[in-house]
């Protein structure tokens, strides 16, 4: 019996920073046993216009297989179909509230639901800023349940010289949190390696 491939689940909402899910499906092409499934919200069809020139065509042409945000009946939106793992980037407040209280009105909260649910990796990219106190209090609920929330916040050890190379340092730490190793990622080593 033929082994099934490692599936990733990318979902972008209409969150500022298209580019993270961009970027994540772009590196995710480097691992051959890595079978992508993506949802892109209405809205983030709008926003990868407005910040990364990409129509959704081209974006959904970056995964294996491709789902509407209204299709409740699509695959990822049952425990039974295996997944390794989900991220949303980036993660708007709206989904945020739709996952921290179990809201599956669309597919992508449905099938964060279904990660949450099963005890699989879900990671949100959330962006906002400042948080109030319902963001903060969202984060919580969907880290108690086992979700990770990871604000796609640069660091400056590997000293970046360009928006690119802060948003690939980003991504690379997302594939660390899926298990996969991203050829080239910057480490630290320590104080003065």
């Amino acid at each position: 019996m033929p082994e099934r491939p490692q599936r990733i689940v990318v979902a972008i909402t209409g969150a500022t920073g298209a580019v993270y899910g961009v970027r994540l499906l772009q590196k995710l092409q480097a691992f051959p046993g890595v079978e992508r499934h993506l949802v892109v919200s209405d809205a983030a069809a709008l926003t990868l216009i407005e910040e990364t020139g990409m129509p959704r065509r081209d974006v959904e042409a970056l995964a294996d297989v491709v789902h509407k945000p209204g299709n409740i009946g699509a695959s990822i939106a049952s425990g039974s179909f295996q997944t390794d793992g989900m991220v949303i980037a980036p993660c708007s407040m709206k989904t945020l509230a739709a996952v921290a209280h179990g809201l599956s009105d669309n597919l992508i909260a449905r099938a964060a639901d279904v990660a949450l649910k099963e005890r699989r990796k879900l990671v949100l990219m959330v962006r906002e800023t400042p948080f109030n106190l319902a963001h903060l209090r969202n984060m919580t609920a969907v880290t108690e349940m086992g979700g990770i929330v990871f604000p796609p916040l640069p660091s400056f050890y590997n000293k970046p010289r360009t928006i690119a190379e802060m948003v690939d340092h980003t991504v690379d730490r997302v594939l660390d949190l899926l298990g996969l190793d991203a050829p080239g990622a910057a480490r630290w080593t320590g104080l003065g390696a």
